[in-house]
C-alpha cells in the first residue's frame, strides 16, 4: 500500500482544521460586537477616487473629528462602518455614489489609567473587550508591598455619571470576592492607595 506523498495532504488537512475551528468560523467572528471609537482613537478615512478627501485624524476629547465638506460629525461611541454611512450622507451633495472607507489606524483611546501604588503606574491599553482589574494590575507589575490590596477601587465617568467600584484584590489572589474583578472599561481609573 502506498501513502500519498505529505505535501499533498499537509494542505487539505490544514485546510479542514481551519474550516473545524472556532477562530475560521463567521459565526464566532460575528458574534462578537464591533469596536466603538473612543476619544483619541486615530482613524484613515479615505473616499474612493479623491485623494484630496483621504488622511489620518484622531478623535477629538469631545468625541468628534472634522473633514473637508462633511464638517465636524461625532464619532465617539459608534463603529466604523456607522461612521461610513454617516459620511457617505454627508457627501452625497458633493459627489455621487461616495465609496467611504473609515479605518481605525490606532486604538489610542482604548486605555484605562492605574495610579497609586503599583509597580509600574500609567495607562494600560485594552487588548480584548473583557479586560478585568486583575489582569489591567499585572499589566503594570502588581502592587507595591505597601499597597492596602482590598481598598483598590475602579473610578467610571460614564454619561456625567460617576461610579465608584471596590476591588479586593488580596482576596481576589486566593479565589474569593471574584464579583470584585470589574470588566474594564475605556477611560476608567483604577486606583490603589
Amino acid at each position: 500500500m502506498r501513502i500519498p506523498a505529505i505535501s499533498k495532504v499537509l494542505p487539505l488537512l490544514l485546510l479542514a482544521l481551519a474550516l473545524a475551528a472556532p477562530w475560521g468560523s463567521t459565526a464566532w467572528a460575528q458574534s462578537k460586537a464591533p469596536y466603538t471609537l473612543h476619544p483619541a482613537d486615530r482613524l484613515q478615512v479615505s473616499v474612493w477616487r479623491d485623494t484630496a478627501l483621504q488622511r489620518e485624524v484622531r478623535v477629538l476629547p469631545d468625541g468628534s473629528i472634522t473633514l473637508p465638506l462633511v464638517g465636524r460629525i461625532v464619532v465617539a461611541g459608534l463603529d466604523t462602518d456607522t461612521v461610513e454611512k454617516q459620511l457617505v450622507e454627508r457627501l452625497k451633495p458633493y459627489m455621487p455614489d461616495p465609496i467611504v472607507t473609515v479605518a481605525v489606524a490606532a486604538a489610542e483611546g482604548n486605555v484605562v489609567y492605574v495610579v497609586g501604588k503599583v509597580t509600574k503606574p500609567g495607562v494600560v491599553p485594552l487588548i480584548t473587550d473583557a479586560t478585568t482589574v486583575l489582569q489591567a494590575l499585572s499589566l503594570v507589575g502588581g502592587l507595591d508591598r505597601f499597597a492596602d490590596g482590598n481598598a483598590v477601587r475602579v473610578l467610571r465617568d460614564a454619561g456625567g455619571k460617576r461610579t465608584v467600584m471596590d476591588v479586593r484584590y488580596n482576596d481576589l489572589l486566593k479565589g474569593g470576592s471574584l464579583d470584585t474583578n470589574v470588566v474594564l472599561q475605556a477611560g476608567d481609573t483604577i486606583l490603589v492607595p
